[in-house]
C-alpha cells in the first residue's frame, strides 16, 4: 500500500505598510491611477495568493494597512511585493511591519476535541470576521526546558479558557527558524470587547509566566482593496 503523501502546509505572511505623506500631495489622477495600478497588481495573484486586506488608519501611527498573505509557495510573496511596490502607490510605501510562518499542527489539542480545533488545520480559512487582532510572540527558553506533561496541562487550561470566547476565532502560526519571532498569532471577532475579555483572562493563566514577549500588538478592520486604498486619504 503506497504510503500517503503529507498534508501541504501554508506560509503565512502579515505585512504592514505605512504610505509616506507626499503621496497625499500628489495630482489626484495621479493617485487615482496608483490606487488602481497597486490593486490590480495583487489581483494578479488571484488562485495563487490569498490576500485579506485591512486598514489601520486611525487605529495605529506607525503602519496604515495590514496585507495578511497565505500561499504554498514562500516565493510569491516576494514576487507580489515587487509588482506592487512598482506601482504608481507602491512607490510610497514602507514597510515597518512583516512577520513570516507557517501552518503547523498543534501538539496541545489531541485532549480536546472543539469543533474546528484551530490547532489541528493546516490550512487557514481567513477574513470572516470584521476585526483581526495581531501579534508576534514568543515563550522563555524555561517552558521549554519543562516536561512535555507540565506543558500540557497549561496548554489545557488556555485553550479551556479561549472556548469560553466562540466568537473569538485563533489562528496559530509558527516563525521558528523563519523569522525573529516563534509565533504569529492571528485573532478574528466581529467583537472586540470578547478579545479583550479573553486576553485578560488568558494573563490570569498558569501559562502566562512563560510568555516573554506579545507586542506590539495590530488592532486591524477588514475592507476590500479599493476600500483598504480610499482610507488611505488620497
Amino acid at each position: 500500500m503506497a504510503s500517503q503523501e503529507p498534508a501541504k502546509r501554508q506560509y503565512v505572511n502579515f505585512a504592514y505598510y505605512k504610505v509616506d505623506p507626499q503621496w497625499r500631495r500628489l495630482p489626484k489622477d495621479e493617485r487615482d491611477a496608483g490606487k488602481q495600478e497597486f490593486i490590480r497588481s495583487i489581483e494578479e495573484y488571484a488562485g495563487k495568493v490569498i490576500v485579506v486586506p485591512y486598514t489601520t488608519v486611525g487605529i495605529r501611527g506607525d503602519c496604515d494597512f495590514l496585507l495578511w498573505r497565505i500561499s504554498y509557495e514562500l516565493e510569491l510573496f516576494q514576487e507580489m511585493t515587487s509588482k506592487m511596490l512598482a506601482t504608481g502607490l507602491g512607490q510610497y510605501l514602507s514597510t515597518p511591519y512583516s512577520y513570516l510562518s507557517m501552518t503547523k499542527r498543534s501538539v496541545y489539542v489531541d485532549n480536546h476535541t472543539h469543533e474546528d480545533q484551530e490547532g489541528r488545520r493546516l490550512k487557514i480559512t481567513p477574513g470572516r470576521s470584521k476585526y483581526i487582532f495581531v501579534y508576534p510572540f514568543e515563550k522563555t527558553r524555561d517552558w521549554y526546558l519543562l516536561t512535555k506533561a507540565a506543558r500540557q496541562g497549561m496548554m489545557d487550561e488556555h485553550i479551556e479558557i479561549g472556548h469560553r470566547y466562540p466568537s473569538v476565532k485563533l489562528n496559530t502560526t509558527y516563525s521558528f527558524g523563519l523569522d525573529d519571532q516563534e509565533f504569529v498569532v492571528a485573532f478574528e471577532t466581529d467583537s472586540p470587547e470578547d478579545f479583550l475579555d479573553l486576553v485578560m483572562a488568558l494573563r490570569e493563566a498558569e501559562g502566562s509566566r512563560y510568555t516573554k514577549r506579545d507586542i506590539p500588538i495590530f488592532t486591524c478592520i477588514m475592507k476590500s482593496l479599493k476600500e483598504m486604498v480610499d482610507t488611505l486619504g488620497g
